[in-house]
């Protein structure tokens, strides 16, 4: 009798919050579903293990993170050696040996040619990111790839020719929480009032501010100082933007006294009642400067949240789609996402962004990628694992 396949997932750092996590564990438990074993290794694991599932964590460090993530590397090498019977590798970070890499990042390539200096690419760190994208997309290289949104591809097929036949497209993961309930318009309005009372409350604000919302960590990434930046343009003190997120605050927070909208803004950490804040607030603001997929692009537009956010953005084009908000023009323009920003506040009652996302949101399809991607490591296993 054949020896049971172990599926070896690999990451960096696993928290609750981020949105590469959660389809991590998303991913990672379709797979159990299907009878796999599952053995984790990481440098960092901050939160519940799933039952059945070993986590190990690596005993490395240094004083870069370049210099961790190689040791890292080599430390795995040798650790899933240790795995008995037959093994798949899955990654959701690019390094060497991987069997399956879930895109969970832009290209490496294509941000340090577009968004870095020329000195960049004389860097250490660009060397090692180089070295590690190359091990999984390469000519040369056998890996797998689960990609998310075009853009993706576009800058993957243009910077590793070659690669077209490992690409996998997955479709969108909303998880199904996120789903529109199947509910009249008026009970959705019950339950977004009572929402929006409760959130009102507890950061003590006055039941008719304008309420803007950003969610997402790696603040800097994620545009927080360009949502800073626009609200300060509105000069409407009875607007109010709330950060949701992962990330160091104080930064952003100094931004907004320069700025003089201190009082505007609150900064809390990741929390788990997403669907209650989109239900609550007039408006998603997310003008990322890079984003592969951004799901919260997408939760924001099948909770019926008008989402103003960035071209760069992988899921940008969900919002197009569904008639759900606004896309600003790449390159960026400060001034245009100020002009957007003001135009959506005052247009909220008059436009069909809401009742569009929600309509959108009864996609079944847009629910479906942890399945898909269970399907897809399931072919890379046949492909890898002899029988």
């Amino acid at each position: 009798m054949s020896q049971p396949i172990t599926l070896v997932f690999v990451i960096y750092r696993y928290f609750p919050f981020g949105g590469a996590q959660r389809d991590f564990m998303r991913i990672l438990l379709a797979c159990q579903a299907r009878g796999f074993a599952i053995q984790v290794f990481a440098l960092k694991w901050k939160g519940e293990i799933p039952e059945g599932v070993t986590v190990t964590l690596a005993p490395c460090k240094a004083l870069s993170r370049t210099a961790l993530y190689t040791k890292f590397s080599d430390w795995l090498s040798t650790a899933v050696k240790n795995v008995e019977g037959p093994r798949v590798i899955v990654g959701f970070n690019k390094m060497p040996g991987l069997d399956v890499y879930y895109a969970a990042d832009p290209c490496f390539e294509e941000v340090a040619a577009t968004q870095r200096g020329a000195y960049y690419k004389y860097t250490a760190r660009y060397r090692h990111f180089r070295r590690f994208e190359q091990a999984v997309f390469a000519r040369a290289s056998a890996t797998r790839i689960l990609y998310l949104s075009p853009q993706q591809r576009k800058a993957f097929t243009r910077y590793y020719p070659g690669c077209e036949s490992r690409l996998v497209q997955l479709p969108p993961g909303l998880a199904e929480d996120r789903r529109p309930p199947d509910a009249t318009a008026e009970a959705q309005a019950l339950r977004s009032t009572r929402a929006r009372e409760e959130l009102l409350a507890e950061l003590g604000l006055a039941s008719d501010c304008r309420l803007i919302l950003q969610i997402g960590s790696g603040f800097k990434v994620k545009g927080v100082d360009r949502s800073l930046r626009a609200i300060a343009a509105l000069n409407a003190p009875q607007v109010h933007y709330l950060l949701v997120g992962a990330d160091k605050a104080a930064p952003f927070r100094r931004l907004a006294r320069r700025l003089g909208i201190a009082k505007q803004v609150s900064i809390v950490p990741g929390r788990s009642d997403v669907p209650a804040l989109l239900a609550a607030a007039d408006l998603l603001l997310h003008p990322a400067y890079r984003e592969s997929a951004g799901y919260t692009l997408l939760e924001a537009v099948v909770a019926g949240l008008p989402v103003l956010t960035t071209q760069t953005c992988g899921y940008a084009f969900h919002v197009q789609q569904a008639g759900a908000g606004v896309v600003c023009d790449e390159p960026f323009s400060q001034e245009q996402l100020n002009t957007h920003l003001a135009a959506m506040l005052a247009q909220l009652n008059e436009q069909e962004w809401s009742a569009n996302g929600l309509r959108y949101g009864q996609n079944d399809e847009l629910y479906s990628m942890p399945e898909a991607a269970a399907e897809a490591i399931m072919q890379a296993v046949g492909k890898t694992v002899e029988p």
